[in-house]
């Protein structure tokens, strides 16, 4: 799925003649510069020739060069960095290049990786391992067009590139084109049937037509392949295929209402060691689907109490019937929360006012809103997981608050109205994770709109002085920025998030009965054929005109197409 190795050519058998090596250290070269030796055994026996400074220049580049290989089988990406940096420095080459761009790229820094991989096209001729490599960090940044011009030069210069007709296949359906992401998919599949990463991607494409079973089929083959047969290529991280079959099948089996299946998928996963930020994300995900999943699970008692709030309809008891395929047109959720009626922090008079219009424009539009007002921590936590079980059949998912928001160590956290930090108290276990909301939502299914008015100003200053502790929220004013939308998933529709003004500022609540933000979106929020990223464009603005330039929304988008709220 990753990328194969560029062409070495670094080492000749000569190098290991030199007089200055005894006998007992005539396996040293071999074991360091041989792609089959064990890592920790490359990694040894690397470290010794370093040791024995013999070589310098582009011998001593070739030894790091290969250390770092050892540390890229370990998954350890710092250390790839670190030794192909100095292997650079003593003697550039395209390998050391390619092998350091890969690095960059499993550790989710795409335009770095991007650099080093042009970089590498400029020392010597055309490449297509380098060209294929490319085409995956620009897929990684949502670049599409520039991906598939690069496995299009891949596959140009080697037409059995199997990887290459794959993630080409990823990109065309990513911009649209189900019916060619397909067919270059099963390309793959016939040009080496034994890998399981083409497989994994056709179980997506399956989630995406709604044909479950196949989807199911597809990934268990693959989970089957990946443990018959584990890859073997230096430059795909370790356990990462394994990892993605799991969430792939456990995905499938979650929208079929095979919960049972889903849950003991989500447990292989987060069974597994990740090494790399895609597979940290997928058991991220797998994380919060698992509680989710487990819920689903158990039944509830019957003298339980009613919810406080009206969540969209769920399913409950030990075997859930199946439930809708994912991607039903017109299957779209919202969650609206309004939280202002704060008992021991700052009141703020208007939240429930902007959720109420909020929630009422969604419905006009034909959204099934979960709406909740005003709520403590449970019942916060309760309307938000039965949201994310039931977005797991959704094609369209939008989350939207407004009360007060903080961040902490640069997390983002939504705040229950009975939310009291006392002095030693863990201060965040009171408040709700954004990071949980967003790893939950992460599926390449469906299109994810969230929207936070979130922003005011800290409403714990004073308690946090009190309480000495908690570290971060004193001086952070507002959100913190997302680090990634949506990263982890290879195929998808993408993630939209918008704040009511930029990170690290704070919004006004407003002196009206809505703030000046949730003012402006509930009017635009139903305009027929608006596109939502020219609606957000709309809001903002209205809102900086409103505030007098005292406050600019932002948003960010991962979004692979053009998004429609309400009909054209």
């Amino acid at each position: 799925m990753r990328r194969l190795l560029v062409a070495l050519g670094l080492l000749t058998a000569p190098m290991w003649a030199a007089p200055a090596f005894a006998q007992a250290r005539s396996q040293l070269g071999p074991l360091c510069t041989t792609d089959a030796t064990p890592p920790d055994q490359m990694i040894d026996a690397c470290n010794k020739i370093v040791a024995l400074k013999v070589f310098k220049g582009e011998q001593l580049a070739t030894i790091y060069f290969w250390r770092a290989v050892g540390w890229n089988k370990k998954g350890d990406y710092s250390k790839v960095i670190a030794d192909t940096t100095e292997a650079i420095r003593l003697q550039p080459s395209q390998a050391v290049y390619n092998l350091r761009g890969s690095a960059y790229y499993d550790k989710g820094d795409y335009d770095i990786a991007i650099a080093d991989f042009d970089d590498a096209l400029k020392l010597g001729p055309p490449d297509g391992t380098i060209f294929h490599n490319r085409g995956n960090a620009w897929r990684g940044k949502g670049d599409y067009a520039k991906a598939i011009a690069d496995y299009d030069a891949t596959i140009k210069l080697q037409p059995k590139s199997t990887f290459s007709f794959q993630n080409r296949g990823i990109a065309k359906e990513a911009l649209g084109d189900l019916d060619g992401a397909l067919a270059d998919i099963n390309q793959a599949i016939r040009l080496d049937p034994t890998l399981p990463q083409p497989l994994i991607n056709r179980t997506a494409i399956w989630r995406v037509r709604g044909d479950l079973d196949r989807a199911v089929a597809d990934g268990s083959e693959a989970i089957r392949l990946a443990k018959e047969k584990p890859p073997v290529n230096i430059m795909t991280p370790p356990n990462s295929v394994l990892i993605s079959g799991y969430i792939h099948r456990a995905l499938a089996y979650e929208a079929k209402g095979d919960y049972a299946h889903a849950r003991d998928d989500y447990k292989a996963t987060l069974a597994i060691v990740a090494s790399d930020a895609g597979s940290k994300a997928n058991q991220a995900t797998a994380k919060v689907r698992l509680s989710l999943v487990t819920d689903a699970l158990t039944p509830i008692p019957r003298d339980a109490p009613s919810p406080v709030t009206q969540p969209a309809p769920q399913q409950t008891g030990a075997a859930p019937a199946p439930s809708p395929t994912p991607a039903t047109p017109g299957k779209r959720l919202a969650l609206v929360i309004g939280n202002g009626a704060y008992a021991h922090v700052k009141a703020l008079p208007n939240p429930a006012n902007d959720a109420r219009a909020v929630a009422r424009s969604l419905r006009d539009i034909g959204f099934t809103v979960s709406e909740g007002i005003d709520l403590d921590r449970a019942a916060m936590q309760k309307v938000t997981r039965d949201f994310l079980r039931e977005a797991a059949r959704a094609q369209v998912a939008l989350v939207y608050y407004a009360g007060h928001g903080v961040q902490v160590d640069g997390r983002n956290y939504l705040i229950p109205v009975d939310v009291e930090l006392k002095p030693g108290a863990g201060m965040t276990e009171a408040m709700i994770d954004m990071d949980t909301i967003m790893a939950g939502l992460d599926d390449q299914v469906r299109t994810n709109i969230l929207i936070f008015d979130a922003c005011r100003n800290n409403p714990m200053a004073q308690q946090v002085a009190a309480a000495g502790t908690n570290r971060g929220i004193e001086g952070a004013s507002g959100l913190a920025a997302p680090t990634s939308l949506g990263a982890v998933a290879t195929l998808g529709a993408g993630t939209l998030i918008a704040f009511a003004t930029a990170p690290g500022q704070v919004a006004l609540d407003g002196e009206g009965a809505n703030s000046p933000f949730s003012a402006a979106l509930s009017r635009h929020l139903g305009t027929p054929g608006l596109e939502v990223q020219q609606m957000l464009t709309r809001v903002r603005a209205e809102v900086v005109s409103s505030t007098k330039n005292k406050q600019v929304p932002w948003s960010n988008s991962s979004l692979l197409g053009e998004v429609y709220l309400a009909e054209k």
